[in-house]
């Protein structure tokens, strides 16, 4: 079986998520060297790594930068860009991956998304319940905050 191109997946499929389907949220970190070049955060949506399903040139921003109390991905009820990765070994001008983050009611949504889902639809917009939201959130930043007198967690 021939796998389809990203491109023909974001031009074609539908979205999968209606208005009443919700997503979870689980947040991990690369803990840096020896591992890897740098701390990065891993951004999980439904077991699916968003960053790497979206664009495998892609790393996960730092958790200082994106975990923060007021940070990117904390909703709000205006609109707004989070940008969640760059590309790891950047050229002259780096790739972003952003999201749309934005709060209705008691429900956090990410749109603007374009990743492969388990069975390559595309996967254009997840909704969260704010509570559990946060609560991942808080979650990864109090294991980061209690790793960092950890030399392994150098700050960014």
């Amino acid at each position: 079986m021939s796998r389809r191109s990203p491109r023909a997946l974001r031009a074609t499929a539908p979205d999968r998520h209606s208005d009443s389907e919700t997503s979870t949220l689980l947040i991990g970190a690369c803990p840096g060297p020896p591992v890897c070049a740098a701390v990065h955060t891993y951004l999980f949506v439904d077991g699916l790594d968003v960053v790497a399903r979206s664009d495998s040139r892609m790393v996960g921003l730092g958790p200082r930068q994106l975990l923060r109390p007021g940070g990117p991905l904390y909703p709000t009820d205006m609109p707004r860009r989070a940008v969640v990765a760059t590309e790891e070994q950047p050229g002259s001008e780096p790739d972003r991956l952003t999201v749309r983050v934005r709060l209705r009611g008691e429900t956090v949504i990410w749109s603007d998304l374009m990743f492969p889902g388990p069975d390559d639809t595309t996967i254009n917009e997840v909704r969260f319940h704010l509570d559990p939201y946060l609560g991942e959130i808080e979650r990864a930043y109090a294991a980061l905050q209690a790793h960092a007198g950890d030399r392994s967690l150098p700050r960014r």
